[in-house]
């Protein structure tokens, strides 16, 4: 029987979230676009240096949002990685869209920005690049291909705030983009997202629909004497309630990301030996690209194999996790004729990836537990 108990993730206060709960609590303050609200979304505009950054219920709102502001009709195309979160297809196939699934890169599992030109038509309205792991996409190649021809780059950077790529932030790359706070990210309030908006033509619309179609935001900075409906929208306010709890860990971000950046470290020091001679890859990061520190993952020889290790440490006591199943061939993707050999990089590592213990409580001790379990595993050789 295992001696103790190590989950993949597990969520921890950083500093004055409880503190700040009470406050918004006693002044009356627990909808949305309250004190800590603006106080998130302020730290978010000076932190990125972005036009505008709204806080949503969800990454996936966020993505909704994203889908609406464009005005995405029946019939348009929206290009979006194979390997990815169903909520980066489903937020514009609610408008009507048509996804149409790239597959990734080899060494970072990113968007395939040499496959992308073969998959533009006259009718692609979007691209959506995944910064997998925290990890940066090609931007600067998407975006020479997207912005002669209109198209709009939506970054789905759940994974990768306060990552760079050239020296520049994740997030401030394309025309919008979209952060998560959910639980099992650095930063987290739960449940909870933001709409960064990089593109100033969208700030105003974007509010609106925010506040379900309403010019609710301008009437309360006393631009107009009532408010009504104007627009598409939804309820995509975050309670500052979670907007409290967030803003206690948003002012600590710089300790957060660096003792996760002491985590990640840890495990790449312990394991590249080990994973090198037993054909075991752990992740790639790119010179030019500064990564968020968000996942370790190790990429196993064969399926078999993953089996075996994700056995092998639940044995001892140890959770680890697989991670996206190929969306191109989902139920409900195949509806666009999704077939297997269409993305076949996403089709192989999909079987092979295996993501390690990573939370921003992780100990020492707990992370050696961990090594030591892994160090103990030796795959069987491919026949």
């Amino acid at each position: 029987m295992p001696t103790s108990s190590i989950p993949f993730n597990r969520s921890s206060l950083a500093g004055r979230e409880l503190e700040y709960i009470t406050q918004t609590i006693a002044n009356g303050q627990i909808a949305g676009d309250q004190a800590f609200s603006r106080k998130c979304q302020a730290l978010l505009e000076q932190a990125l240096g972005v036009k505008r950054a709204l806080v949503t219920t969800s990454c996936t709102h966020a993505l909704e949002m994203a889908a609406l502001l464009l005005d995405l009709q029946p019939g348009d195309e929206v290009i979006v990685p194979a390997f990815t979160f169903v909520s980066s297809a489903n937020a514009f196939v609610l408008r009507g869209a048509r996804p149409v699934f790239c597959d990734v890169r080899a060494d970072t599992l990113n968007l395939d920005e040499a496959k992308l030109a073969a998959l533009l038509t006259p009718r692609t309205k979007a691209i959506v690049p995944v910064h997998y792991a925290g990890v940066a996409c090609e931007m600067d190649a998407i975006n020479a291909l997207a912005a002669p021809r209109g198209i709009a780059v939506v970054e789905d950077n759940a994974h990768g705030l306060f990552g760079k790529y050239q020296g520049r932030w994740l997030g401030t790359l394309g025309t919008l983009a979209a952060q998560s706070f959910h639980e099992t990210k650095n930063i987290t309030c739960g449940e909870g997202g933001a709409l960064l908006i990089n593109d100033p033509r969208f700030a105003e619309r974007a509010e609106i629909i925010r506040e379900k179609g309403t010019d609710r935001a301008r009437f309360f900075r006393g631009q107009i004497d009532k408010y009504s409906w104007v627009d598409l929208g939804s309820s995509y306010v975050m309670s500052d309630v979670l907007a409290a709890f967030l803003y206690g860990q948003l002012e600590l971000w710089p300790g957060i990301q660096e003792k996760r950046r002491t985590i990640w470290q840890r495990y790449q020091q312990a394991l590249s030996v080990w994973a090198a001679a037993r054909q075991i890859r752990t992740p790639v990061v790119p010179a030019h690209c500064e990564q968020a520190w968000h996942m370790f993952y190790l990429l196993l020889p064969s399926l078999a194999a993953r089996t075996a290790l994700v056995a092998h440490l639940k044995a001892r006591g140890i959770l680890a996790v697989f991670h996206y199943l190929p969306l191109h061939l989902s139920a409900y993707a195949r509806r666009w004729g999704g077939k297997i050999g269409d993305c076949p990089v996403t089709e192989d590592i999909s079987d092979r990836l295996l993501r390690l213990p990573f939370f921003n409580a992780m100990t020492e001790d707990q992370q050696a537990q961990v090594i030591a379990a892994l160090l103990e595993f030796n795959p069987s050789p491919s026949p």
